[in-house]
């Protein structure tokens, strides 16, 4: 049914400069400038409202695209779609620069930064005499498509349109995929990423760069649209109004773009029409007013219009709530990672500690895991356990000592590092991204099984390989018990399940030691007994589990070894009936010999 409404809205897209009679040029026009701006939204839906990450300076990337075409097609007479080329690259280049210097700052340095260069650019565009200074640059020819000059904006209306067209599906694409899975954990969801394998800091990167793309593109079209250009439209201010369109319309919504792009073009050119009217022709009461409505929308809907439009449509038109992806399609399992052998040593923590400042969480404790056993990790809250996983993990390295994974240092690597060499954990405060489906979620364990980039992604190149993997996913959430449950959002479970789903999501990334970070947190009896047996059978496959539990009743039932930690330290290692005999246990831990 979706699909219709998309033809529908096609077809009256086509339609439209065809109906519309040459009196009614000034709406061509609104239209063209709608989809120009929509453009630029979409890149910032992508990057704020996916990626989580604010940029007050996508007008000089608009810039950037128009300056180029413009100086390249009036001084050295170059086809205006050779310049596309080089405006996308320099583009690129330019995003490169200045990504990898902003967007390794966080908090409201990250805007911040990008208003600064964003002010920078606008001045270098009016300071180059080349580009013809404020005055700008006129002369611009038009362009040709199959021949034909696209001189009205009756004719370039398809154009700008279809690039748009082209942008919205190429982002729902990308938005649709393992990579776009990576893309949505960047809000919120950066240390439960980096530990599943994914490079954030690389994502962060293709989103800042595709974004800048996309202004780019709304750049050469507006550039040879008006044939002019100058500095004034990639100033700050039109880059501040670019951030609106998207926050209006719904910010991590792709057509949410499109809805904001046209409601803040058309009310500012109503308030410009009517204001002079009822309050006279000095002033810019259209400002003031325009300010009040913004606020006033996003007091009412905070994340934006799409999402409250969409809600009232399906109510009134249940058949567009309808879930086309109720069941998860048959596909050809995934490779599985070669265990080692029963009773090798997979893990050695030799002497480890850690310190923040004078603290010691951790002081020079040791101890194995090998593979096909439980070792069960205990102690009191405080007592260091969760700073050792951290440790172990690569999410927070140790101050001294050696981690060894499979013979191997690790304890300076990158947790993505450790965790594509066979290391998968969940957390003991759970780390799931609420809002998106469980199957979902759970995918994004399986993100280092994948080799599809973001380029595939957005061609719809890569649905083989996402079959497999979220038929993996699926797998792995029925082999948990959650079946039932595969398509609801992840927020909505009780938090017990939600541990549950962060077992299925370890177990996605075939790992052939996994850390549990007090999994039985939040579980009834029977969902202990069933957690309990899949760690057997888990046991039983040659995995080695390196496991963080508070009840007793289960670790001793379960564990093969048990380490005792207090005070950061290790008090006590051996067998399970050894520790519950320890008498240093038992005055520590357990509540004395009595």
């Amino acid at each position: 049914m979706r699909r219709l409404v998309l033809i529908a809205f096609a077809l009256l897209l086509a339609l439209l400069p065809v109906i519309l009679p040459d009196s009614a040029e000034f709406y061509v026009t609104l239209a063209n400038y709608i989809g120009l701006y929509a453009l630029v939204a979409l890149g910032l839906v992508l990057l704020t409202g996916v990626g989580g990450l604010t940029s007050f300076g996508q007008a000089a990337f608009v810039g950037v695209g128009a300056y180029a075409t413009a100086w390249l097609t009036t001084a050295f007479g170059w086809s205006p779609w050779a310049t596309l080329a080089v405006a996308l690259a320099a583009t690129t280049v330019v995003a490169l620069f200045l990504g990898f210097i902003t967007l390794r700052m966080g908090g409201h340095y990250l805007p911040l930064g990008t208003i600064a260069w964003g002010i920078s650019l606008y001045f270098l565009f009016g300071n180059i005499e080349a580009f013809g200074g404020h005055t700008g640059l006129g002369g611009i020819p038009p362009v040709s498509l199959f021949g034909i000059a696209l001189k009205s904006g009756r004719e370039f209306f398809y154009l700008i349109w279809i690039a748009l067209m082209l942008g919205i599906v190429a982002t729902q694409n990308l938005l649709d995929s393992r990579d776009g899975r990576a893309i949505r954990a960047l809000k919120g969801g950066v240390v439960m990423a980096e530990a599943m394998g994914v490079n954030t800091a690389w994502y962060k990167i293709v989103i800042f760069t595709v974004a800048a793309q996309f202004a780019c593109v709304s750049g050469w079209l507006y550039a040879h649209l008006q044939r002019f250009v100058n500095p004034t439209p990639f100033s700050l201010t039109q880059g501040i109004e670019y951030l609106f369109m998207a926050v209006i319309g719904g910010v991590g919504h792709v057509w949410g773009a499109l809805l904001g792009a046209g409601l803040i073009t058309i009310l500012k050119q109503w308030l410009q029409d009517l204001l002079p009217k009822l309050l006279g022709q000095s002033g810019n009461f259209e400002v003031i007013v325009f300010g009040l409505v913004m606020i006033f929308v996003l007091h009412r809907a905070r994340d934006g219009l799409w999402p409250v439009l969409l809600a009232r449509v399906e109510r009134l038109w249940p058949a567009l709530a309808a879930n086309a992806s109720g069941r998860v399609a048959e596909a050809e399992r995934l490779p599985k990672r070669e265990m080692p052998q029963a009773g090798d040593t997979i893990l050695e923590v030799r002497e480890v500690s850690k310190r923040f400042g004078g603290l010691t969480a951790n002081n020079a404790v040791s101890f194995t895991v090998r593979a096909g056993e439980v070792m069960a990790l205990i102690g009191p809250n405080g007592a260091g356990k969760s700073t050792m996983f951290n440790c172990i993990s690569g999410v927070n390295p140790p101050t001294e000592g050696e981690v060894r994974f499979l013979n191997q240092r690790v304890e300076r690597l990158e947790s993505r590092e450790i965790a594509r060499r066979g290391m998968s954990r969940t957390f003991q405060h759970v780390r799931l991204l609420p809002t998106m489906s469980v199957l979902d979620n759970v995918a994004i364990g399986a993100h280092l099984r994948g080799s599809r980039n973001f380029v595939h992604a957005s061609c719809r190149l890569d649905r083989d390989e996402e079959r497999r993997l979220r038929h993996e996913s699926a797998r792995q959430i029925e082999r948990v018990g959650l079946g039932e449950h595969l398509f609801d959002a992840a927020g909505s479970l009780p938090l017990g399940k939600q541990r549950i789903v962060e077992i299925a999501r370890a177990l996605a990334a075939d790992p052939c030691l996994l850390l549990l970070d007090e999994p039985a947190a939040g579980l009834r009896y029977l969902e202990k007994q069933a957690l309990a047996e899949l760690l057997r059978k888990l046991r039983g496959e040659g995995m080695g589990i390196l496991l963080v539990e508070h009840d007793m009743d289960f670790v001793m039932g379960l564990a093969d070894r048990v380490v005792v930690m207090e005070f950061g330290e290790k008090l006590a290692e051996g067998l399970p009936k050894q520790i519950q005999e320890d008498p240093k246990v038992l005055q520590a831990y357990l509540g004395g010999v009595e």
